[in-house]
Parts: structure tokens; sequence; C-alpha cells
């Protein structure tokens, strides 16, 4: 808890420090803290002197990893951000401050457990490029092949835990301030936060990573992924194949090369739903900076992928249920995207569907027929948030990344073609992939999945088989028994139905007997008239002796 107070503080520091006052929205608070505001931010007036977007870049880059992974994401949402804003967060991608080059080396020969002079032919301990993780060097192997070496940074796996355990006091704070906040799922989104960029420090899950997205796409004119090298990989130390290629980033440098726009554009949304719908294994983190353009090809360019440190994974439920979910927004039919989501759980069962399904249509609808350079799929969001606060709808803590993704891809796509019509493209492979998952070429795909483990279970079909018959043996015993029970019971039942007029009669007697004598005394009886008696008897006799 210290640590998280202490961290809390050192990010109110920096705002003050570097004015980033100018980004908080003041007409919404009280006058008194708008003027406590102005006055502790004159700490920052040296830093006044740059421009928004710089001071910005620099809190973030001050902040740690974390902050600049925000940054990165940002800045690809050129629609809602100051092109001087994002020009500045664009510079976050691979152009964090390098940590230097022998200390790199230090962590090479560390984690690979021999020089760099046997290890490399050549190593340039000037840094090719630096992220907020990692920074890369070039170097050429022994055999000759060109490679970079990619070197987790010293000491970041610390900062990133005091600033997760900073995450997860102000998520719980959230979680406990108001319906709104536990309904956002804030632990659950950290903790998967968490999982995710643990992972990015062990550069053998990513080259992991790396190797299964390449065989996804081999032999594909969509997608390369450079080779990794195995022999020269470790936890801190990844080596890959170098590539060559322009930055996605560029659009000057892929004008020039007369790079067909509208193809590359249209190209990286199919490899996305190729990724998230056909594999069930994206990259996600396709910001500008991990993604390049093979321009060998101008009219139909290739993307090459890097850093595959962070990858998302949906299981089937969830394909099926977002295929659907999209087709039906490309259609308009805003009630099966309510019935949708009340199906799902999204929102409580007694949702009613006529107001969701209005609601939803009337921030959707709007999105239709216009080209993306019109369409601000940020102010679409903040749409739907509206909605889903209105109807209790919660976050999806395993779909964060899938989200994160989408808003990378759109800006990307917002550089390259504003024109790109999303839905266009994207539809025909959404309708091709739902007749795919219920044609007889998915029953096939599951009858060879499955095929493995029914031809271990034959050998045991011989004793299954005579157990079967064994117990139906043994059934049709005890179903004879039963008929036979039943049977008796019936024959009991329809004797007591023939007795019930006497036993009724018997009682009626008996009872009209004790109500003429004396009930408190039996010794009465005695002096009873003969029709007492008479009745008393008969009654007797009915109830008990009657068979």
């Amino acid at each position: 808890m210290f640590t998280s107070s202490f961290r809390l503080i050192r990010i109110i520091y920096t705002v003050v420090r570097f004015r980033l006052d100018v980004f908080i929205p003041l007409n919404l608070l009280p006058w008194y803290l708008r003027y406590t505001l102005g006055l502790i931010c004159l700490v920052g007036r040296k830093q006044a002197s740059k421009n928004k977007g710089e001071r910005l870049r620099l809190a973030l880059e001050s902040l740690g990893p974390i902050f600049v992974k925000f940054g990165q994401i940002l800045s690809t949402r050129r629609d809602l951000l100051d092109d001087d804003i994002a020009d500045e967060l664009a510079r976050l991608q691979d152009k964090v401050p390098a940590f230097p080059g022998h200390v790199a080396q230090a962590i090479i020969e560390r984690d690979l457990q021999a020089p760099v002079s046997e290890l490399f032919a050549e190593f340039s301990s000037t840094p090719l490029a630096s992220a907020s993780i990692a920074q890369v060097h070039t170097a050429k192997l022994h055999s000759g092949e060109d490679v970079v070496v990619k070197v987790i940074r010293p000491k970041i796996e610390r900062t990133i835990s005091k600033d997760i355990s900073l995450l997860y006091t102000l998520a719980h704070m959230i979680a406990n301030l108001s319906a709104d906040g536990r309904r956002l799922r804030p632990v659950e989104v950290v903790t998967d936060y968490e999982y995710t960029i643990l992972d990015e420090l062990d550069l053998a899950k990513e080259a992991g990573n790396t190797g299964l997205l390449q065989r996804n796409f081999t032999d594909s004119d969509l997608l390369y992924v450079p080779q990794v090298y195995w022999d020269f990989s470790h936890r801190n130390v990844m080596v890959m194949e170098r590539i060559s290629g322009i930055p996605v980033a560029d659009i000057a440098a892929l004008n020039k090369a007369n790079v067909d726009m509208k193809c590359l554009a249209e190209r990286g949304v199919e490899i996305f739903f190729t990724q998230v719908f056909s594999h069930s294994f994206f990259h996600a983190d396709m910001h500008p900076g991990n993604i390049f353009v093979d321009v060998s090809n101008p009219q139909k360019p290739k993307y090459i992928a890097i850093d595959c440190a962070i990858m998302g994974s949906l299981d089937d439920a969830d394909k099926s249920y977002l295929a659907r979910n999209l087709l039906a927004f490309f259609q308009r039919d805003y009630r099966m995207v309510a019935e949708l989501h009340v199906e799902s759980g999204w929102v409580p069962k007694g949702t009613p569907v006529h107001a969701f399904e209005s609601a939803i249509r009337s921030v959707c609808e709007p999105m239709f027929a216009k080209p993306l350079k019109d369409i601000s799929f940020g102010q679409v969001l903040i749409g739907l948030f509206q909605t889903a606060r209105r109807f209790n709808m919660e976050v999806q803590p395993q779909l964060v990344l899938l989200e994160k993704t989408l808003l990378n891809i759109e800006g990307l796509g917002r550089q390259l073609y504003p024109d790109l019509d999303l839905w266009v493209t994207a539809k025909p492979f959404l309708e091709r992939w739902m007749r795919e998952q219920m044609g007889p070429k998915r029953v096939m795909e599951e009858v060879r999945k499955q095929a493995p483990q029914w031809a271990g279970q034959l050998p045991q079909i011989p004793n299954l088989v005579f157990t079967a018959l064994s117990q139906m043996s043994h059934q049709e015993e005890r179903m004879e028994a039963q008929t036979k029970t039943i049977k008796e019971l019936g024959k009991e039942l329809k004797k007591n139905r023939q007795n019930l007029p006497f036993r009724v009669l018997g009682i009626l007697s008996l009872g009209a007997a004790w109500i003429i004598t004396d009930p408190t005394s039996m010794s009465h009886i005695r002096d009873a008239d003969i029709t007492t008696l008479g009745l008393f008897f008969v009654g007797l006799y009915l109830l008990v002796l009657k068979p």
C-alpha cells in the first residue's frame, strides 16, 4: 500500500511538473479545485514553454512502460487528437530513450552464457530502435545471416510491478465507489492486463508466439513473419531475422513506392479477421511501430509483423458470439444485437429487449453509408458506453485485447486509406466464416479432429457393448419385478376400494354409538339400550373384522 501511495504521488507530481492540467476539463471541477490546481501547476511553468503534445509524451516516458503503452495506443487515434499531439505520441512507438549498449551486451552475455564476439560475427552496441519494454540491436551471425537482437530493459519488472500494484489499488477504489464502477469490472481488467504485460517480459514466450504466427501464415501473400533463431533466444534475449520494409506509418515513403493504399488497407482488415476467426490467435499490439510493408509488389503489398509479445485468443463461443453480433450490426439488425447481448448474459436477463434495441440503433445507425474518414469510432464507443451504463452491461475482460486491437486497426486504416469502407471489407469475410461453421466442411474438420480420440477408444468398444447388454438384461429382470409389485399393489388398492363403503359405515356406527352413550366413560355402554349396543358391535365388525 505504501508503494502504491508513493507511486500515486509520483503520478500527481508528473501531472503538475509537465502542466498536464491542460488536458483536464476544468469546467467540470468546482471553483476551489480549479484555483488550487492552477496554483499547484505553477511548479511546471518551466515546461509550459513546450507544446502540450511534447509535454504529454515526456510525461508518459517519465512514468514508465505502462504509460508509454497507453500513449502508443492513443497515437493511432488521430480522429480524437490534434496533429501535433498525435505526432509526438507516435514517437513512443520506437523512439523511447534507449539504455546504454554496454548494459544490453552484459544482459546478452549473461543470458546466453557466452561473449558477444563468440555469439555474433558483428554486433552494434548502438540500438536500432528502443521501445517501452525492450530495445533492438543489429548483428550478424557467423553463418552470415543478418539478424536483430531484442533485449529486455534492465530492472523493468520492478517498475511494472509497482505500476500494477497501483492499478489494483485504483481498480478496487473504483469498484467500491459505485455500481457503475463494479459493472466495469476494473479488477478483472487489471488482472488480464497484468497477465499480458508480464508475458511481454518473457522473450521466450514471444519467440513461441512468433513461431505460431509464422506457421499460421506460411506461404501467405498477406503477412510475413520473420524467422526466430531458437539457439540464440532466452527469457531476456531473442534473435530474429532482420527484415526489410517500409514502416506502415511512413505514408510518404509508401506513396513514393506507388503502393496501392486501398489494397493495403483492405489487406490489413483481412489479416485481422483471419487471425481472430480462422486462427483464434491474433496480434494484439498492432501499433504502427510493429508493422512494416514489403513493397516488392506495390500493387499487392505484403505486411510484415514483428513484436509478438502480446497475443490474443478467443474460444469458439466468443468467436461465434462476436461474429453474429458483427453481422447483425452490418445488417442493421439491432433486434438481434439486443437479443444476443441478453442471451449471452452481458446484460441482465430482465432487460427490455425493445428498449435496448432502440438505444443501440440510436448509437450505431449514423455509422452506416459513410466512408471511414467521416466516422468517429471514438464517439461511437462513447455512445455505446453510455448505452451500457443505462442497461447495466458488464465489461468482458476476455475481449479487452480485441477491443484494443480494433482501435489500432481503425487508426491504422484511417491513416492508410481514409475512404476505406470497413463494413464492405469485413462483411463478406464474416458471412463466409459463418457458412463454414455450419456447413459440411466444419463437420469434416470436427471428424478429423476427434478421429484420434475415437481411434483410441475403439479397443474398449467390445467391453462397453458387453456391459451395456448385461445392464439391459438386469434391467429387464428389474422391470419384471417392478411390474409384479405394481400388479399386487393394484389388487390391494382394488380390494380396499371394494371394502371402503363397509369401513365408512363401521366408522359411522361407532360414532353414533359413542354419541348416544356418555363419551367420557365406557362403563355406560352396559346401561345402553339394545340399539346402542347393536350399533357398537356392527361398527366394530365392519371396521376391524370385515376382510
